[in-house]
């Protein structure tokens, strides 16, 4: 028997200008930390920013390297970065954008499946959703509540923590 379901993703679609004061200032500090982004084979910048709960915000770059997959994306460098500086703070919001140096992005900037991936991680370590903040390159910006939104079948599995 064919059992057929649906999956909807639920997102908001503002103008950065609609933005509150502090979701402009983390896009902001996503959009200067693009420029230091280390991408001289893709072209491809990103920046993220993470505000965690004690009202830090750490911001990030991609990090390219000739032998692929050996570089790191933006939303994994801000993320481990905070979990290794501030190991016991919540991460609240987590801002991404992105821009070529090749060609004009039409497509929705989202995370790669290893950085969802990565953002449900810590969403279960911290038991708590993480906002995601996605800029795009005509200045809209689609926010979703959890990375459970962009990925609805995540691992998470609490078998590997039996030992």
């Amino acid at each position: 028997m064919k059992n057929k379901k649906v999956i909807t993703s639920t997102f908001l679609q503002i103008s950065f200008s609609e933005l509150n004061e502090n979701d402009q200032k983390l896009i902001s500090n996503a959009i200067s930390s693009l420029n230091d982004a280390y991408a001289p084979y893709s072209g491809f910048l990103v920046g993220a920013a993470v505000l965690l709960d004690n009202g830090e915000i750490i911001s990030a770059n991609n990090q390219e390297n000739v032998a692929y997959p050996s570089g790191l994306c933006a939303e994994r460098v801000a993320i481990y970065y905070a979990g290794a500086k501030f190991p016991s703070i919540g991460i609240k919001t987590i801002a991404i954008t992105a821009k070529s140096k090749k060609f004009v992005i039409k497509d929705i900037i989202s995370p790669c499946g290893a950085c969802r991936q990565a953002i449900a991680e810590y969403e279960v370590k911290q038991e708590g959703n993480i906002r995601i903040l996605l800029h795009q390159s005509d200045n809209s910006v689609f926010i979703v509540e959890s990375i459970s939104e962009l990925l609805p079948f995540m691992f998470k599995s609490q078998d590997l923590k039996n030992y």
